[in-house]
């Protein structure tokens, strides 16, 4: 059987490569069409696929042309000429209209689907993402010798482009920062402030009991200042966030941050300030023989089994850098506490040093940076909030879970343990624990 379905499938091969196999008129046609341009083809199939479809769906409202039907529910009013979205672009379809016997015309179901789907839209946005510029949005959904004739430029120009972004972006960022956060089980929250442009922006991730981040939340100020912080959170508390549970912040170092996390989450925020932030600072400010010295006392500080160790080897560091650099000994006191949360919590080597930093942000502004590499000109502070929210959405898909993630319920323990201390030890039901 298989030897005879070959044998007739041969046959049939060797009759079209010669000329003597007879083919439906509309297959040759496409053969024809393909010669020219494997575009042509399937935007002729696909047209008229979607034609037929629209054409059964009329049937079905209005029956059968030229047939009486007692059970008719509308009739048709002719054809009108219509764009469907294709390759980032536009194509045209006739679309039949169908009216109601009562007056008032019906949209075909397939034809809203079509409308619904908003292929042009996804397009664009997703062209925009990876870093193609409006200028050359044509060039990079139609091949440069294969644009359909009288369809080149549509809905390719950069205005119309642009447009579509930002519709589309709005909508996702505004969908974004309404999402409710009540069902995350999180542990620790990242914030950092983010500059774009002239603008200044707040972003916040978390990270949850399993290990996957999450982007939070985003905010706009004219600096990175308290009031700005304090909305963040706000907004975080008002989409679900339980201000009642201990959790672990980092920070980069700002004052700011550290005030507006202790007011609005009083002794249940425990502050962690980044250990990279805090050793360039101190590094850049020293000279440079120093720098192996320094880096080495640091990295000493760190590993240290204990608060109380870590302390002592950076109050000594201090102290020797007192004389040759005072206000870098400043700056090693400033915030020593916040710097040594990850030690006093009894986290392991691996946790404390995934946790010790704000890399989880870091490596979003680094998509940040990439995905609005073509922006020349930030318009207005709208735009950089619906580009820096795009771009966090973008970031989210290529987070990776924590590396440290085994040892996180040590963390979860310590600050159950925290938590409990705050309300002397009264006990605490399951289900509001977080930590």
């Amino acid at each position: 059987m298989t030897k005879h379905i070959g044998l007739q499938t041969m046959n049939q091969g060797t009759a079209l490569a010669t000329g003597t196999l007879a083919l439906p008129p509309l297959v040759i046609e496409g053969l024809e069409e393909f010669k020219g341009s494997f575009d042509r083809l399937c935007l002729q199939a696909g047209t008229a696929a979607i034609e037929a479809m629209l054409v059964a769906d009329a049937e079905q409202l209005c029956g059968k042309r030229y047939q009486r039907h007692a059970d008719r529910r509308a009739y048709r009013w002719g054809l009108i000429g219509s764009e469907i979205g294709w390759h980032g672009g536009k194509a045209a379809v006739r679309r039949p209209r169908v009216r109601r016997r009562g007056g008032g015309e019906v949209q075909l179901s397939n034809w809203k689907a079509i409308q619904e789907a908003d292929l042009l839209s996804r397009w664009a946005f997703n062209q925009m993402l990876i870093g193609v510029a409006t200028r050359k949005y044509a060039r990079s959904v139609r091949l440069p010798d294969g644009d359909l004739a009288g369809q080149a430029r549509r809905a390719t120009t950069k205005s119309s482009v642009s447009r579509r972004f930002v519709a589309l972006s709005t909508a996702k960022l505004k969908e974004w920062l309404a999402a409710d956060l009540s069902g995350l089980d999180l542990l620790v929250i990242q914030i950092d402030g983010l500059h774009v442009g002239d603008h200044v922006l707040v972003a916040a991730i978390g990270i949850d009991g399993a290990g996957d981040k999450h982007v939070l939340a985003l905010a706009l100020g004219a600096t990175e200042n308290a009031a700005v912080v304090k909305a963040l959170l706000a907004d975080l508390i008002e989409r679900g966030l339980q201000p009642d549970i201990a959790r672990l912040f980092i920070v980069d170092g700002a004052k700011a941050l550290s005030r507006a996390m202790r007011d609005t989450f009083g002794g249940f925020a425990l502050i962690q300030r980044c250990q990279v932030h805090k050793g360039r600072n101190i590094i850049e400010r020293l000279d440079r023989s120093l720098h192996a010295g320094v880096k080495k006392v640091l990295r000493q500080a760190w590993d240290s089994p204990t608060a109380e160790q870590a302390e002592r080897v950076l109050r000594n560091l201090a102290r020797r850098l007192d004389h040759d650099a005072p206000g870098v000994s400043a700056s090693i006191h400033e915030g020593l506490d916040e710097m040594l949360t990850v030690i006093r919590l009894g986290l392991p080597d691996q946790l404390r040093r995934s946790l010790g930093c704000t890399n989880a942000i870091e490596s979003l502004m680094a998509v940040l940076r990439q995905v609005c590499r073509n922006v020349k000109r930030w318009r207005d502070a709208r735009m950089a909030l619906r580009w820096t929210g795009t771009a966090m959405l973008e970031a989210a898909k290529s987070f990776r879970r924590l590396k440290a993630h085994n040892q996180l319920p040590v963390l979860r323990a310590a600050l159950l343990r925290h938590q409990q201390a705050l309300l002397g030890d009264q006990p605490i039901a399951s289900k509001n624990l977080a930590a």
